[in-house]
Parts: structure tokens; sequence; C-alpha cells
């Protein structure tokens, strides 16, 4: 009675048996896979830095003291070579200048009184020669005493003293003509100095200086200007990758504020920064003219496109002895490859050798598998069959 009890309640629980699959198949476990395809590797190399005007140009003043009492220009304003900029005041300067060219006639009339001094005393002094001259021959005959053959000597010499001081005094005189001339050119400089104007055309990028400040020409510039307008972009680029890089490669920019801009590398420098291990190259783009200066930019350096082999990157493994994959047969079968792996791009890896056109691979759990192991291919959406 006892036993029959017990196999009711403990019979009860045990499960039912079940049959065996007669389909053998429906144990085989499916994996993801794709065909390996040819497509477009690009090679790329990654950098950042910011806008910067491609020659920038200060503008300072070039005479000091003086009161600004206009300013004509204010940032982002376009300018042309040659616009006016700033007005300082002029009437010391005109003062300076009036003050100059009168001591520059002044020091003129006395070149031309010098001279004249020089015209007396050559005329005196060919008078005193003549003199001399018969003289000398009435001494000879002796018809003259020899005092008054001295006398004519002497005045003679005189003379001679007389037109030699009178040219060393033409020569002060145009000696103090010539820095009169140059008070006037100084003059005339400094007052031309305090009309500021754009030596370029140009961008104001930055003005340091408001109605009624002094002018000084050290310190800050007064204006800074980007030569026409040209803004491009001053990046870095690790050291290693450098060599790499090409004037004239493409450059896909993504500037703060702006977007995305193309590009290209327009200067490489030839130096690295021993402390960061980074080298500098300058990118130009075709919007270079509406660029703010100074905002954050990164981007992609495309230093090589071509068609290559590829797979799916999850399909590509790597343990201590090689870089492999798992290649499906046509049977389902396993077969683990050595390939030789390339770039990677948009999530796929270029296979360089190991591979042929066509061939299966498992995309994803490789690891779980090996050699001869049977598998239930299916395809990855949009990998192909």
């Amino acid at each position: 009675m006892a036993l029959t009890v017990l196999f009711a309640l403990f019979g009860a629980a045990l499960p039912a048996q079940t049959d065996m699959p007669a389909d053998k198949s429906a144990l085989v476990p499916h994996v993801t896979v794709a065909r390996a395809s040819r497509a477009e590797v690009v090679d790329e190399i990654p950098v950042s830095g910011s806008t910067t005007p491609r020659q920038e140009v200060l503008v300072f003043p070039k005479v000091g003291g003086f009161a600004f009492e206009s300013i004509f220009v204010d940032v982002g304003d376009q300018v042309s070579a040659g616009d006016v900029l700033a007005q300082m005041e002029t009437r010391v300067l005109e003062s300076q200048l009036l003050q100059a060219k009168a001591e520059q006639s002044s020091a003129q009339a006395s070149v031309r009184q010098a001279q004249s001094q020089i015209d007396a005393a050559e005329a005196a002094l060919d008078n005193a020669e003549n003199k001399l001259t018969r003289a000398q021959q009435l001494a000879d005959r002796g018809n003259l005493a020899n005092a008054d053959l001295e006398t004519a000597r002497a005045n003679a010499q005189s003379a001679r003293a007389s037109a030699a001081s009178a040219h060393d005094g033409l020569a002060a005189a145009k000696a103090a003509a010539e820095r009169t001339d140059a008070a006037v050119g100084i003059a005339e400089s400094n007052l031309g100095h305090a009309t500021i104007n754009a030596p370029v055309d140009g961008l104001i990028l930055a003005r340091n200086g408001n109605i009624g400040m002094i002018a000084t020409t050290g310190g800050d510039p007064m204006f800074r200007i980007a030569e026409n307008g040209r803004i491009e972009v001053e990046a870095e680029v690790i050291e290693t990758a450098l060599g790499s890089v090409s004037e004239g490669d493409p450059v896909a920019l993504e500037i703060a504020g702006v977007g995305a801009v193309p590009g290209k590398v327009r200067l490489i420098s030839p130096a690295v920064n021993p402390a960061t291990r980074l080298g500098r190259i300058y990118i130009e783009t075709d919007e270079q003219r509406s660029l703010p200066s100074g905002v954050f930019a990164s981007g992609m350096i495309t230093i090589d496109r071509h068609q290559g082999l590829t797979v799916p990157s999850s399909a590509v493994l790597v343990d201590k002895d090689s870089t492999y994959v798992l290649r499906i047969t046509e049977e389902g079968v396993v077969q683990r490859v050595d390939v030789t792996a390339g770039l990677i791009y948009q999530n796929q890896r270029e296979i360089l050798n190991g591979l042929a056109e066509g061939d299966v691979v498992m995309l994803r759990a490789g690891t779980f598998f090996g050699d001869g192991d049977k598998v239930q291919p299916v395809f990855a959406e949009g990998a192909g069959q």
C-alpha cells in the first residue's frame, strides 16, 4: 500500500519521455555570416586645431603722444588698402611742419648768401693776383721797390684765404640746409602718420583703441587685420603620422559653429614640438573668407583611397599567434584561415591576403568555434548571399 502511494507521488513528478528529433540538422548552430567583397578603402589621419588668419597684419601708430580724434572702423569690417582707419589730432604736427619749413627757407637763404660771398671773394682774388703779376713784371725790370712787391704778394695771399673761407662757408650753409630738408621730411612724415591707413585689403580682427586715447608706438597693435580676409586651420598631427601627410591632401573638417567644411593641406611645418610630439600643418578651405578666427576645428586627412577586399571588422580575430577569420565552406564546415589585415574603414577591415572575393566568413562568436565544426550560415542583412 505504501509503495503504491510513493509511486503515485513521485511518479507524477517525473517528466514524460520525449522523442529525439528525427532531423539531426536541427541541432546545428546558426551563425551570422557575410561575403568578402571589394569596396573602397580610405586611409585617414585625425587632426585638431583652431582657425587662424593665413597672414595677420599688425597696424601700430607710427607717431606717438597725440590723441585720436576719430576711429572709422570696427571689428568685422572689411577694408581696402589705403582706407583711413583712424585719425589723430594734427595741430601740433602742422605747427612743427611750418617751423621746419621756415628753418628750411632760412637755410636756403644762407646758401645763397654764401654763394654771393664766394663770388665776391673770387673776384677780389682775381684782382689781387692780376696786381701781383704786374708788380712782379715791374720788379723784374727794376721799376718797383721790393716793399711794394711784397705788399702785392700779401694781398694776393689774403684774397686766396678769403676765397677758401667763402667756399667753406658755402659748404656749411649747404649742410645746414640739408638738415632742415630732413627736418621738413620728418615733420611731413609725422603729419602723414597721424592718419592711420589700412596697409592691405582685409578683415579687421581686433581694434585696441578709442577716441581720446593717446597714441603710443609700443604695446599692443592698434588694429589686427587678416590679409584678404583669408582664414585657415592651423592643426596638429602626431609625429608618427606626419610623414604620411602631403601638401594638397584633402581634409574633411568640422568647424565649431560652422559645420562640415572641405579643405586641403597647404603647408607642413618641418619642426615637431619636442614636448607634445606633435607636428603642425596648415589647411586652407574654399570658405576661408567666411570663417571666424580662433574657433576649434577637427577633421580627417585622406592620405590614400583605393579599392580593396574587405570583410566586416567583427569577422577578423586576433590571438597571440596570428590574425585570422573563420571561413564557412559550402558544406557549412568551419575553417580557420590566417589572413593579413589592412585598414579599417566604415566598420570594414581590408584583407590583404588569405581570402578570395566571395568567401563566406563568420561575423560573430568566432571564438566559440574551431576547424571542422558544422554550422548553419545565416547572411547578415545587407551582407549579400
